[in-house]
């Protein structure tokens, strides 16, 4: 059990055995991304190929992170949105709605993205 600090309370997680980061029962983390001990993937997001989920970034929602794909620092990627390729979103950005972040694009620091770029 772990409480994902969403309104939820604790719900059924596991760390990630790449990483060690938190994983709700609810999402999917393949074995070949990476999940960091302070990151954490919950609801119904998907990560999978070689991302990378670090320091204390969050995955969420319906959200799906893949390819070569990093989300790290306090950035949030949720709801619909998608982060893959070689894309990057770092620092406070925050990708949300139908957003897609992909190719060899990055979003960083305060950034927020609600839209295909």
């Amino acid at each position: 059990m772990y409480d994902f600090n969403d309104g939820n309370g604790p719900v059924p997680a596991h760390q990630h055995p790449n990483g060690g980061g938190w994983v709700a029962d609810t999402a999917f983390v393949t074995s070949s991304a990476y999940v960091g001990a302070d990151a954490t993937v919950y609801g119904k997001a998907l990560v999978y190929g070689n991302a990378r989920i670090a320091g204390k970034a969050q995955v969420c929602g319906n959200a799906s992170v893949y390819g070569n794909a990093e989300v790290c620092g306090t950035a949030e990627v949720r709801g619909n949105a998608w982060v893959y390729g070689n894309a990057s979103v770092s620092g406070n950005a925050l990708i949300y709605g139908e957003a897609e972040v992909s190719g060899k694009a990055g979003v960083l620091d305060r950034g927020r993205q609600d839209e295909t770029i």
